[in-house]
């Protein structure tokens, strides 16, 4: 278990659980049986996966330079999707429609 850990193998294999669920979730969009279009999905997916890739960058003995970098990813794409969710909202509660809320 703590070659597991300690090697980067369990980041791995998270990352391909996160590559798989990014997966089912745009087809099971296409199929409309998801409300989340593809867009969505990397943005809500992207930073964590950039937080893993910076995690195993400093475990492989990446430079910081690398993992700074990574870390940096995930802040701008988590305060992209941070962005598009207040819109979204605002936009929703300008609704005059009570149906939409």
């Amino acid at each position: 278990m703590d070659e597991l850990l300690a090697g980067g193998r369990a980041i791995e294999l998270v990352l391909s659980l996160i590559v798989a669920e990014a997966i089912v979730l745009m087809v099971l969009w296409r199929m409309r049986l998801c409300p989340l279009p593809p867009r969505a999905t990397l943005l809500i997916l992207a930073p964590g996966t950039s937080l893993l890739l910076a995690a195993l960058a400093a475990l492989s003995g990446a430079s910081w330079m690398s993992v700074s970098s990574l870390f940096f990813v995930a802040l701008v794409i988590h305060l992209i999707d941070l962005r598009q969710r207040w819109r979204e909202r605002a936009r929703l509660d300008a609704s005059p429609d009570p149906e939409v809320n």
